[in-house]
């Protein structure tokens, strides 16, 4: 059976679960009690907040347990092999932003690699072109849209896909346009393609599950690390607020800032003509 003529059928049947789950999400959430802090950049938190218990229960009863699985039972060099095949699928996504945000020698750059590793690494199994000097680049159109001046807009947290912003999952959206494999009309690839990918993309954070369970507030650690990260994307360096931010993540994740440590004091210095001591 062919897939979606514009999206493939498993971005499609992601995408009407979710909107369906976060409609539902939205409804509890009305009935929720309304957190005591608010920041400015999270006006639903109380629907965002049930929305990530949602999909906490969901990786820990089920996404988590299957990632372990893949890690302990497939063998490394199988899962480089995997993950090398869709970052070069996925290489022309990258390459679209790069002219969009007018990089052209990066898209030069992308572009090299992309045939390096299609041809010599066989379609990508293999990737010859970072021991050649050509690293993996990372673009995308929510990234492209806030080069060009949109603002992100409210923080989101989707159902099974987890943080976004308003315009990064409008981005996430048009990204799917960009890349081969939407492409690919059959139904066994489609679906068997992006739940490979989603677990071994979850097997990759799996180190990062005791950080985040144990922060005191995992939801606002998740939603500071997020923002800033893609502030950090989007300006290219040092976002104005960075510091701010960082200390407010430590604050809400149970971290305690180390005091700095006291200056040892300098000895006046003696005046001209004054007598020693």
């Amino acid at each position: 059976m062919p897939a979606g003529p514009h999206l493939t059928g498993a971005m499609q049947a992601t995408n009407r679960v979710s909107l369906a789950a976060l409609l539902l999400l939205l409804l509890c959430a009305c009935a929720s009690q309304a957190p005591t802090k608010s920041d400015p950049r999270d006006p639903w938190e109380r629907m965002n907040r049930a929305t990530y218990a949602f999909n906490d229960k969901f990786d820990k009863g089920v996404a988590r347990p299957v990632a372990r699985g893949y890690r302990n039972g497939v063998p490394h060099f199988v899962q480089t092999g995997i993950r090398n095949v869709f970052n070069n699928c996925d290489t022309t996504i990258v390459m679209v932003n790069d002219l969009l945000q007018a990089q052209f020698t990066a898209f030069m750059h992308d572009t090299s690699r992309l045939l390096v590793n299609t041809v010599i690494g066989i379609g990508g199994l293999f990737d010859p072109a970072t021991a050649m000097g050509l690293e993996k680049s990372d673009r995308d159109f929510g990234q492209t849209l806030g080069k060009w001046g949109v603002h992100a807009g409210p923080y989101l947290v989707l159902p099974f896909l987890g943080p976004s912003d308003v315009r990064d999952t409008f981005g996430r959206a048009a990204d799917a346009y960009s890349t081969p494999r939407t492409y690919i009309k059959n139904t066994y690839w489609d679906y068997g393609s992006w739940l490979l990918e989603r677990i071994d993309a979850r097997s990759r954070y799996l180190e990062a599950d005791r950080v985040l369970d144990s922060a005191y507030d995992p939801y606002a650690f998740l939603r500071n690390a997020y923002l800033q990260n893609r502030a950090f994307k989007v300006r290219g360096g040092n976002s104005p607020s960075e510091e701010d931010e960082e200390q407010k993540m430590l604050k809400e994740s149970g971290v305690d800032t180390p005091a700095p440590e006291p200056q040892p004091q300098k000895p006046p210095e003696e005046q001209p003509g004054t007598p020693p001591k």
